[in-house]
């Protein structure tokens, strides 16, 4: 059953209680709606900011608030899952309103998984990184063939590695994970800082007092992955 609806609208909550009411009760929501944007802060349209957090957080808000008051009014267990993006944890040249909105679902998350936990409600969110999707421009039949030098796993994920997760926080086996933030981004994440470090694999030595050198603490990494980790930014996740 499907149910086509704008999630940017201030009314997308209804959609949850329109499906709710076909389906005879709800007791998984997953929100996966989101857009993005490619603007620096000082060139960005106040309509197209709008329109981002209207669309990442806005919506998703809406229709967690609809399904938590079904989940409640029907006293039984539940499950929300929020998808953000390893962006709801790292900023990213450009998409300041994307970042700010997928930032706000993950607190969000925290604060439902709060007021949720007494009825039996867990809420979660599943952060990816850069995933092959229409939103990535990466054909699904292409995730792991996209080389990616600067991921540790060293390509593009698919969708049902992160769907995957997703499975396991809806299901009864995660009945005691509540207010996490999943991060499935193949271990993008983890190179942030190796950005200083040299394109020989050795990170740049740094001065400490009473010594002359130190080595840095990512001597032991590729050169591989420093190199491409010193020249490749982090893509934006669906």
């Amino acid at each position: 059953m499907v149910e086509v609806f704008d999630a940017a609208r201030p009314d997308a909550g209804a959609a949850v209680d329109r499906l709710a009411e076909q389906l005879g009760g709800l007791g998984v929501l997953v929100n996966v709606a989101g857009t993005g944007h490619a603007d620096r802060v000082v060139d960005l349209p106040y309509e197209r900011w709008r329109h981002v957090l209207a669309t990442d957080l806005d919506g998703p808000f809406l229709c967690a608030q609809r399904a938590a008051r079904i989940m409640v009014a029907a006293g039984h267990p539940g499950r929300i899952v929020n998808v953000t993006s390893v962006h709801e944890h790292l900023p990213r040249l450009g998409t300041a309103a994307y970042c700010a909105a997928k930032a706000g679902l993950g607190m969000l998350t925290k604060v439902l998984a709060l007021e949720l936990a007494e009825h039996g409600i867990t809420v979660n969110a599943v952060a990816p990184g850069e995933i092959a999707t229409p939103m990535t421009g990466i054909a699904e039949e292409d995730a792991h063939r996209e080389e990616r030098p600067g991921n540790p796993v060293g390509h593009v994920g698919h969708v049902n590695e992160v769907a995957s997760v997703i499975g396991f926080l809806v299901s009864p086996r995660a009945s005691y994970v509540t207010g996490a933030s999943y991060v499935v981004d193949g271990g993008l994440s983890l190179m942030a800082a190796h950005g200083h470090d040299s394109a020989t694999g050795v990170a740049e030595p740094v001065l400490t007092s009473g010594s002359s050198t130190a080595p840095g603490p990512f001597s032991t990494v590729s050169p591989r992955s420093v190199t491409a980790a010193a020249s490749t930014t982090l893509p934006t996740a669906s």
